[in-house]
């Protein structure tokens, strides 16, 4: 009876251990490190703490963190980190965004890969709330063009209930934060460092807003600065925490493409935004599009339909402005194109042009000249004024 009647302090209990194991392995080890997470699902968080802490080494562990273990306290790291106004965030938490499970299936890339320990959040957007989210990559030199297409794309986004996620990097990046706020829709930036630090530093001001407005995502610890490895890792949680990615400008190396390929593992769509056939900044995006790794998209309706819910957001197939002669039958069709545009001609030779009968051609002329498509004069029928064109 008290085991049932504690049942839910127990259970917070439990979970508060959880919580604070992973913020120490999260402190311990890099983003993405793939031993660490499958020695987590194996043996639990704690469970692996402990046996850190007492100096048993678990698949060859010890040696790497044994430097960070001396500074080891993550109720202290925790405390800090909530005076500040960061949460640390753990699968279990109601904030927690369930999409960020899906990386657990997930084929490695670049021997980094699975769901994190953790997530750290600084901002009031909750990520378990983050609606219609769509993530923007794409090129840090990005040309006019491109900055262009993406805040548009992203406002447009935005105005219609989409979250728009990013990585707060010069260029596409930056357009997309800054189109989404346009729009007047929250902004989510994921991080390579600490959701402390501002980087790059003339980003301060954006994250800074984005921090009070948006949310500000890490799997890196408060303090920690950027890293190679951490980029490729933070890569994963832009395509885990959207429902499909959107790339803008990315030249044939870009790292843009490392998202994409993330999002594909991930069994979401990846869309991207063509330009000039001459420039190098887009040749990673067509080449996306040439090999059928991505979906070509040029406006906003085009990824709602493919980020929404089925049967939502349906984009009709755009043509041109229909025309009168769009309405013809084919006899129709047929006398209109034998009818001169100048100089008149008889029934009977417009006939021979159809290759029709002169009585149905005198029939389908009388029905044209309705339409004001032609018009009779005394030596014969020429097509209207305009007629050329409708």
């Amino acid at each position: 009876m008290s085991g049932s009647a504690g049942g839910p302090e127990v259970e917070a209990a439990l979970h508060q251990v959880d919580r604070l194991a992973r913020l120490a392995l999260n402190r311990l080890c890099e983003p993405g490190d793939l031993r660490v997470a499958a020695l987590v699902a194996e043996l639990g968080a704690p469970r692996l703490l402990d046996a850190l802490l007492a100096d048993r080494d678990v698949a060859g562990m010890l040696d790497d963190v044994a430097g960070r273990l001396e500074s080891h306290d993550p109720e202290r790291d925790l405390e800090r980190a909530e005076r500040r106004g960061f949460r640390w965030v753990v699968p279990g938490d109601p904030e927690w965004p369930t999409s960020l499970d899906d990386l657990e299936a997930a084929e490695p890339l670049q021997r980094l890969g699975r769901a994190p320990l953790g997530v750290w959040v600084r901002g009031p957007v909750r990520l378990r709330d983050l609606s219609d989210p769509v993530a923007f990559v794409g090129s840090r030199s990005a040309t006019t063009y491109g900055t262009d297409v993406a805040t548009d794309l992203a406002a447009r986004l935005a105005h219609a209930g989409c979250v728009v996620v990013s990585g707060a990097a010069i260029g596409i990046d930056e357009a997309a934060h800054r189109g989404a706020l346009a729009g007047d829709g929250p902004t989510v930036a994921v991080l390579a460092c600490g959701v402390d630090r501002a980087y790059p530093a003339k980003h301060e001001r954006l994250l800074d807003h984005l921090g009070r407005h948006g949310a500000i995502v890490s799997e890196a610890a408060p303090g920690c600065a950027p890293t190679r490895v951490r980029f490729l890792a933070r890569n994963r949680l832009i395509a885990g925490l959207s429902r499909g990615t959107v790339v803008v400008e990315a030249a044939a190396r870009s790292g843009a493409l490392n998202s994409a390929n993330w999002t594909n593992r991930l069994l979401r769509p990846v869309m991207g935004v063509p330009g000039p056939v001459t420039s190098a900044t887009s040749e990673g995006v067509h080449e996306l599009i040439r090999t059928g790794a991505a979906t070509l998209v040029t406006r906003a309706a085009e990824v709602l339909e493919l980020v929404g819910v089925a049967g939502e957001h349906l984009v009709e197939e755009r043509r041109g402005p229909e025309r009168v002669r769009d309405r013809l039958n084919p006899k129709e069709a047929r006398v209109v194109e034998a009818v001169p545009v100048a100089s008149p001609a008889p029934s009977d030779s417009i006939a021979r042009t159809a290759g029709l009968g002169v009585l149905e051609v005198t029939g389908v002329l009388a029905t044209l000249a309705r339409r004001g498509l032609v018009e009779q004069l005394p030596v014969g029928w020429r097509l209207a004024d305009g007629a050329a064109e409708s």
